[in-house]
Order: structure tokens, then C-alpha cells, then sequence
């Protein structure tokens, strides 16, 4: 399979007592958290199935580092980045920098009007088969994927000049009120919220599930 880039890194600090939410993008992230006058912690984060709120200390920095979607880190590659974090560029291309089936299946669950059936059928597996290949890696169930795009894709399109009905039969979901429910499950805002908050539509769609590219993230 062909190398490409693997993670996305990313930077916060909190200048003052900060609560955020994070939302579901289909990544999980490497950080490397920096307390003010205390060593440096490792983190692999989980992958988010619903908005999560943290509690940033004020003086609190962390760089961050997204992984690919459906990407993942051994035990011994994080016990080797916090040993040597400033290797972390180099440890996480060998761990993560080329792509597997797992990964063209991630990327067909993500397309407009994918099923898993479908998927699955490109692949040349049964669906239950490939429900298998994801849970041996400890990933999400097929459907995560699919469901997540979706949404994705839908608050992608939320502040463009058409209708949330319009958006709704676009990315597939059956009426507009199905739509609202999904926007809800995933990010906890409604349509109409999410219409009016700018900072959320940004973090929406920096680059993660459905739109991975080679853009850099400056914050999370």
C-alpha cells in the first residue's frame, strides 16, 4: 500500500481556566501535555462517539498530534515517545504512515450512499467479516464510520445557501428532522445552532474523517 501522511499536528495553550468541547472526527490524537513547572505527560486519546468537555488548567499547553482516521498506536510507541517526545515526528511515520484494507474501507464508508453491505462487497468479504477485521483492531463498528461522515459532511454544508431540507436528502438522511437528530447525536447542537456558531463549523471541518488532506492544523 502506498505511504501518506499519517497524522496532523496541532497546538493549544490555555492562557486561562478553560472548559472545551471536543467532538467526534473519526481520529484519535497523540498529546503531549505540558502543565506549567511539571514534566511532560503522553496521552493517546479514545475515539470520541458523542461531544466530550474537558477542563484545561490555566498555563496549560498541549501539542497535539491527529492521527489518520481509524489510525492507532502500540503501547511501545507511546512508551517510546515519552521517553523521547521530541522523536515524535519520526516514531509516529513509522507507526502510522502507510495505509492498510482497513483504511480503504474507512475511506468507502465515508463516500455519499455507502452501506456497509456495499463496502463490503467492493472489498470482496462479507459484512460480517469485515465487522471482525474492525474489532480486531479495537475500532468502531463499520457503521460509526458511515454515520459519522455523514453528519460530517451535512455540517460541512450547514451554512450554505440552501434549505436544511435540502441538506438532509443530499447527505442521505431521510427527512429534515432526521438530520437534526444526527447533528444533535454527534455534536449536540442542532442545524440552526450550528448555523450561528462559527467556531464550531471551523473545528468541524479541519481536516479529520471525510476530509483528511495535507493541511496543517495550528489549534484544535
Amino acid at each position: 500500500m502506498p505511504a501518506e501522511r499519517g497524522f496532523h499536528q496541532w497546538c493549544h495553550q490555555a492562557r486561562e481556566n478553560e472548559k472545551q468541547i471536543v467532538f467526534p472526527d473519526g481520529c484519535r490524537d497523540v498529546l503531549l501535555i505540558r502543565p506549567p513547572d511539571q514534566p511532560v505527560r503522553v496521552v493517546l486519546t479514545a475515539f470520541d462517539l458523542g461531544p466530550r468537555r474537558v477542563e484545561l488548567s490555566a498555563g496549560l499547553s498541549i501539542l497535539g498530534f491527529r492521527l489518520r482516521p481509524g489510525a492507532s498506536l502500540s503501547a511501545a510507541t507511546i512508551d517510546a515517545i515519552a521517553q523521547d517526545p521530541d522523536r515524535i515526528g519520526c516514531l509516529l511515520d513509522e507507526a502510522c504512515g502507510t495505509r492498510s484494507e482497513l483504511d480503504d474501507a474507512i475511506a468507502a464508508l465515508t463516500e455519499p450512499g455507502a452501506t456497509t453491505r456495499l463496502v463490503a462487497r467492493r472489498l470482496g468479504v462479507s459484512v460480517r467479516t469485515m465487522q471482525r477485521h474492525f474489532l480486531a483492531r479495537a475500532l468502531p463498528p463499520p457503521d460509526f464510520w458511515r454515520l459519522l461522515a455523514r453528519a460530517r459532511r451535512a455540517a460541512a454544508m450547514i451554512d450554505l445557501p440552501v434549505s436544511l431540507a435540502d441538506i438532509a436528502a443530499d447527505c442521505g438522511f431521510s427527512d429534515q428532522a432526521h438530520l437534526t437528530r444526527d447533528l444533535v447525536r454527534w455534536f449536540g447542537v442542532t442545524p440552526a445552532q450550528l448555523r450561528r456558531n462559527v467556531r464550531v463549523l471551523a473545528l468541524l471541518r479541519q481536516p479529520a474523517l471525510g476530509n483528511w488532506t495535507g493541511e496543517q492544523i495550528s489549534t484544535r
